[in-house]
């Protein structure tokens, strides 16, 4: 009798994914050999993950926006036109092979930001050139050092009433909206406060929002069907945050959470617990929807030089370990993105399942990094960007080489660039892509 879900260890939970990830129900393969040529690569990437030998170590082209810099069509103007997002991803998968990719939903709606009239970033044409190869995030202190109480006692009331007005100029009004307390029964009085004419200006302005960021998710989900139908997989199925960044980030600043460090640590550390939760759960929903089991999980504030290894300890890893077997429960993998260095953290982040993990290390010594986490986790990147933007051929094959040679021995190993891209030299992303052609194929 087949287990049901619930009935299922964290191993066999993954084992499944991998099953729904390798032969997916809803695609119709563009050719049989692409059919083929997906089922290979998943399984070349299946197989790092679990730290076996693949056919060959597998490569990733560098994340970010370098479609658009290959495609020469601007961040600026994909932003707003969702067709030539779509039409640079699928142009720079055609251009350069690929293992896997992470698709187009980093790029986000232009369109939607002015409606909500949003502040916590800049992009090309809005406080940025219209050249500019990237968006910015605004950090600011968007919540303010006394209110952790109503963030810890019912984050979803925070985030409207709270969050949302000071991070976008049209839901000013939300803060002004009643409480939700179910225990009313009939919410009359709730819905009542949406009756104002600000608050019937935020709704409408949230409709049309809500109208045009369906659009951009209708292109981007057309766009990685597009490409599992060429027969490249999705690298990750979601995104999600690590706790304390979640705080750090978004809500208290760089400042904020380090006065909090001192002043209120007690306030801060139950604050990351009590998102810890819901943040596994947005990413298992993710996970379900995608058919990827990889949670990309990029790393921030627990860099080397930026805490100590004691407040690493103390505020940073325990819930971001918790995120982590919280995943691993459901049987999705996260994929660290160690963003800067690690090398202070690596005897501590060692202490996840084994082959459950992959660690995307930018700055770390990965040499180091495999002769320490080798036997327990996958390990990806840290092929420099400045080399890849800006070396000689000979040069990134060279460093490809002693990556493959040397970290991609005995397997768990996925090659690719140390950090998110967002220009690119064309010829030195092929002499990466034919690198792990030529020397990594295992014996």
């Amino acid at each position: 009798m087949e287990k049901k879900w619930a009935e299922l260890s964290p191993d066999e939970r993954r084992e499944e994914r991998f099953k729904r990830w390798l032969s997916p129900s809803n695609v119709t393969f563009s050719s049989p050999a692409a059919e083929k040529t997906y089922k290979e690569r998943v399984n070349r990437l299946i197989a790092a993950v679990q730290l076996k030998k693949p056919d060959r170590v597998p490569v990733m082209m560098p994340g970010g926006f370098v479609s658009s810099a290959c495609t020469g069509i601007p961040l600026g103007k994909i932003m707003y036109d969702y067709d030539l997002l779509c039409q640079a991803t699928l142009q720079f998968l055609r251009d350069f092979e690929t293992d896997m990719y992470h698709g187009p939903d980093l790029a986000f709606p232009g369109k939607v930001f002015e409606r909500i009239d949003y502040i916590s970033h800049k992009w090309p044409g809005h406080g940025l050139a219209p050249s500019a190869p990237t968006y910015q995030f605004v950090e600011g202190e968007y919540m303010k050092a006394d209110e952790y109480d109503s963030l810890i006692r019912d984050p979803s009331d925070f985030w409207m009433r709270t969050y949302l007005p000071r991070i976008a100029g049209a839901f000013e009004p939300f803060k002004r909206l009643q409480q939700f307390n179910p225990l009313l029964g009939i919410p009359i009085g709730y819905l009542t406060s949406y009756g104002t004419p600000d608050a019937q200006a935020a709704l409408q302005a949230l409709l049309e929002a809500s109208k045009e960021s369906f659009k951009w998710l209708e292109t981007v989900m057309f766009c990685n069907q597009k490409m599992l139908e060429m027969g490249i997989p999705l690298f990750w199925g979601g995104i999600a945050t690590a706790p304390f960044d979640g705080i750090a980030d978004m809500l208290r600043g760089t400042q904020g959470v380090v006065l909090d460090m001192f002043r209120q640590p007690d306030k801060l550390i139950q604050a990351v617990e009590s998102l810890t939760r819901v943040t596994v759960d947005v990413a298992v929903e993710a996970a379900d929807a995608s058919g990827s089991p990889l949670i990309f999980i990029p790393l921030h504030k627990g860099a080397d030089g930026w805490m100590s290894e004691e407040q690493f300890l103390k505020f940073y890893w325990p819930s971001l370990k918790d995120l982590c077997i919280g995943l691993i429960n459901e049987g999705c993998v996260p994929l660290l993105f160690a963003e800067g260095g690690y090398n202070s953290r690596l005897e501590i982040v060692k202490d996840l399942p084994k082959g459950a993990v992959v660690w995307w290390f930018d700055r770390t010594d990965i040499f180091r990094a495999k002769k320490i986490l080798g036997d327990t986790a996958c390990i990806c990147g840290n092929v420099p960007s400045s080399l890849l933007l800006n070396g000689k051929p000979a040069d990134v094959k060279e460093h490809c080489r002693k990556l493959i040679e040397v970290v991609g021995k005995n397997g768990g190993y996925i090659l690719t660039s140390g950090a998110i891209m967002n220009q690119a030299n064309p010829d030195n992303i092929r002499v990466m892509m034919d690198a792990a052609k030529e020397y990594g194929v295992y014996k």
